[in-house]
């Protein structure tokens, strides 16, 4: 049972890496808001379940601006790589209007109407990837050769980035969200890099726009521009936010449905299911990575318990997503699930400005896969399916299969 006076070491193994660590229930049910130890050594206080969650990523009370706290806030730059102690975090606004304003401006991108508009674009862009992966043999590594490739692809698209420095891109995503993969002069070298390249890119859209998303925000008739910074760290954002998060969740994605092979027949026999069985697997996912900090900038209560000013948080949105008072049979992967409020995007004004993005990537994937290589499974037992470790945002470290 889980002792609200002991400081417990987190992140928590996970038992395989498709299942979900054991305190998460324990922690939900005896103490949902829980003082953690950070590998820094930092302290934390940890969140667990459901409307808790909820309430911190939804209130203006938790805030973003982990920089201008003292002691705990540490927490975020520490143990989310490069993320939250880069040029990008605080170049960007993180709260009020400033937010709302670069928010909204970017946001028009990644509506509904508009991702589904790219939906054939990424279709060619995974056939063109599983063309390659066939052609090489089995058994294959599905990230490798699909989950991590594809999303940058994406991402370098809307950005207006060449083709050819698709590998650079990946590379600098990947020490953005550095937990332990890199030293930290490597990661110091590969950002100079990044901005550096970024710097010329704006530049180069400055000089001749085209039809990407950074020349339209360059271009738009504005009484407030964003500056080369804003551009700048806009650019980097969305390559992290929108590459890294996705890769690994195409690998997790594959691995949950084939897990059971059960999952993926029912799949075969209903493609109606993908949306849903996509949305189900963004919310079953036990191996999410760190979770998302916020700093308490007043005393506040959950779940019967104070939380003083000045503390950081750290909400658990994957152990939120199997909350048993939130979802019916939460512990079940259910394809059918509807509706289904899970909180993989976060919540509120800092919910996933790509969701629309991420949801369409992951189905038109999923959508060609099952058209492609309908006898698609794992090459090894589920158990035997290695997870990430130094990686911010969770994931398996490769999903070998055959067809």
């Amino acid at each position: 049972m889980a002792d609200s006076q002991a400081v417990l070491n987190y992140p928590f193994p996970n038992p395989t890496p498709l299942e979900p660590p054991v305190e998460w229930a324990e922690l939900r049910r005896n103490c949902p808001v829980a003082k953690v130890r950070l590998p820094s050594g930092d302290e934390a206080t940890l969140l667990t379940r459901y409307e808790d969650v909820r309430t911190v990523l939804s209130d203006p009370r938790f805030t973003r601006e982990l920089d201008t706290a003292s002691g705990a806030a540490r927490v975020a730059a520490n143990e989310s790589g490069g993320v939250f102690n880069s040029s990008m975090a605080s170049a960007l606004p993180q709260t009020g209007k400033e937010h709302l304003r670069w928010r909204r401006r970017v946001g028009k991108w990644f509506t509904a109407k508009r991702v589904a508009a790219l939906r054939p674009r990424i279709e060619s862009m995974a056939d063109q990837l599983i063309d390659t992966m066939v052609e090489q043999g089995q058994p294959a590594d599905l990230k490798a050769s699909l989950g991590f490739p594809l999303p940058v692809w994406v991402i370098c698209d809307l950005l207006g980035v060449s083709d050819s420095d698709r590998d650079h891109f990946a590379y600098w995503s990947d020490t953005l969200l550095n937990l332990t993969r890199y030293g930290q002069a490597e990661i110091d070298a590969a950002q100079r890099e990044f901005t550096e390249y970024m710097g010329e890119h704006v530049a180069a859209k400055r000089a001749a726009p085209g039809e990407d998303l950074l020349s339209a925000l360059i271009t738009e008739d504005s009484d407030t521009p964003l500056s080369d910074e804003e551009l700048i760290a806009t650019g980097k954002g969305l390559l992290v936010a929108g590459h890294e998060t996705t890769a690994n969740m195409i690998g997790k994605m594959v691995g949950m449905l084939l897990a059971d092979r059960r999952r993926w027949e029912r799949l075969l026999e209903d493609r109606s299911l993908i949306r849903t069985a996509v949305e189900e697997s963004l919310r079953f996912d036990a191996n999410p990575g760190f979770g998302m900090p916020r700093f308490v900038s007043e005393d506040i209560e959950l779940s019967g318990t104070r939380i003083p000013s000045g503390t950081t948080v750290v909400c658990s949105m994957a152990s939120a997503n199997r909350d048993e008072d939130a979802f019916d049979d939460a512990d079940e992967m259910d394809l059918a699930r509807t509706p289904n409020a899970h909180l993989a995007f976060g919540s509120g004004a800092h919910s996933c400005l790509g969701q629309a993005l991420a949801r369409t990537e992951l189905q038109t994937v999923l959508d060609v896969l099952l058209r492609r290589l309908p006898t698609l499974e794992l090459a090894v037992s589920p158990a035997e399916l290695e997870r990430v470790e130094g990686l911010a945002v969770g994931g398996l470290r490769t999903v070998p299969v055959r067809w």
